[in-house]
C-alpha cells in the first residue's frame, strides 16, 4: 500500500484561538499514537496566529481513513471543538517526489 501525505490548515474564529489551539493539541497527541500514523504534527503559523497546520504522514490511505472516520477523538472534536473553526484554509494530499 502507498503511503499518504496530507497537510491541512484550519483558521480559528476570532477570539477562539486558544480554545481551538487546546482542542487541536489534544487531537494531535492522540493521533500521533494511532496505528498507521508515521508522522502527525501540529503547527501554528508564526506570521498568522490562529492558523493551525497539520502535517500528516500515514502508512496507508486506509490508516488515514480509520483515523478520520472512526477515531473517537476526531468525533469528539467534530462535536465539540469544530465550532471554534472559522474555515478550512487548505487540504492537500501530497505525492512525494524526492
Amino acid at each position: 500500500m502507498a503511503e499518504l501525505f496530507v497537510t491541512v490548515g484550519l483558521r480559528a474564529k476570532a477570539g477562539r484561538e486558544e480554545a481551538l489551539r487546546q482542542d487541536l493539541i489534544a487531537v494531535a497527541r492522540t493521533s500521533q499514537h494511532e496505528e498507521g500514523a508515521l508522522r502527525y504534527e501540529l503547527y501554528e503559523d508564526s506570521g498568522q496566529p490562529g492558523l493551525f497546520v497539520f502535517i500528516e504522514h500515514w502508512a496507508s490511505e486506509a490508516a488515514q481513513s480509520r483515523h478520520h472516520n472512526d477515531g473517537p477523538h476526531i468525533r469528539h472534536f467534530h462535536e465539540h471543538g469544530a465550532a471554534n473553526v472559522e474555515r478550512t484554509e487548505f487540504f492537500h494530499r501530497l505525492d512525494r517526489l524526492v
